[in-house]
């Protein structure tokens, strides 16, 4: 689930990328950085706490449905 999310963020992050590279000078209007050279690196870090806060909190959930299916008790 991790690594889908920061997959995903990083997919986001290399079409900001392309974008900016495309268009020059209206790169900053798209990519809403207000000036952070970290900007991505912020987003990905973010993406990551937030996979791993949403496993901690939602595994057990997950798994008590799984056995359900299974038919497990």
């Amino acid at each position: 689930m991790v690594c889908v999310c920061l997959a995903i963020s990083a997919s986001y992050e290399l079409i900001e990328w392309g974008v900016a590279e495309a268009t020059g000078t209206a790169a900053d209007a798209f990519l809403g950085t207000q000036g952070d050279v970290w900007d991505t690196q912020w987003d990905m870090f973010f993406a990551l706490i937030g996979s791993i806060c949403s496993w901690a909190v939602l595994f057990k959930i997950h798994d008590r449905y799984l056995r359900q299916i299974k038919g497990e008790t």
